[in-house]
């Protein structure tokens, strides 16, 4: 999993919590740093923050469904508008959710999207990223 916010505090948090919930998590502090990482590695799932210093969230988003169209690609805000939600959905996000994020609601979130996301790979693919 790739977690990407430019709020160093919040992401080394979420590293954290993640991490003690049994997921693999790298980080990454902007869009250009996630771009580089995932184009060394295969993430099932991209965790993004909508405002990050070097490109918009949904800038990201969208070179990410370019490169990695089978991520699940999560959006986070803490300064959610229609319009903001709209446009990630609309882009291919899989969820949008609102800071502060409930630890409940965000693993519970990245488990459903996950396992949704290996019902539609082909299984040839579920094995090889799992194996």
């Amino acid at each position: 999993m790739l977690v990407v916010d430019d709020d160093k505090s919040l992401l080394n948090s979420l590293a954290e919590i993640l991490r003690f919930e049994g997921y693999e998590v790298e980080i990454a502090e902007g869009g250009q740093e996630a771009l580089e990482k995932s184009k060394r590695r295969f993430y099932d799932l991209a965790l993004l923050d909508a405002g990050l210093p070097d490109m918009e969230g949904t800038e990201l988003l969208r070179r990410l469904n370019d490169t990695s169209p089978s991520t699940v690609k999560i959006m986070t805000t803490d300064h959610p508008s229609i319009a903001s939600v709209t446009d990630a959905l609309n882009l291919g996000a899989d969820a949008y959710l609102i800071k502060p994020l409930g630890l409940r609601t965000l693993v519970k979130t990245i488990e459903e999207k996950l396992k949704a996301s290996a019902q539609r790979a082909p299984r040839g693919v579920i094995e090889k990223v799992v194996g």
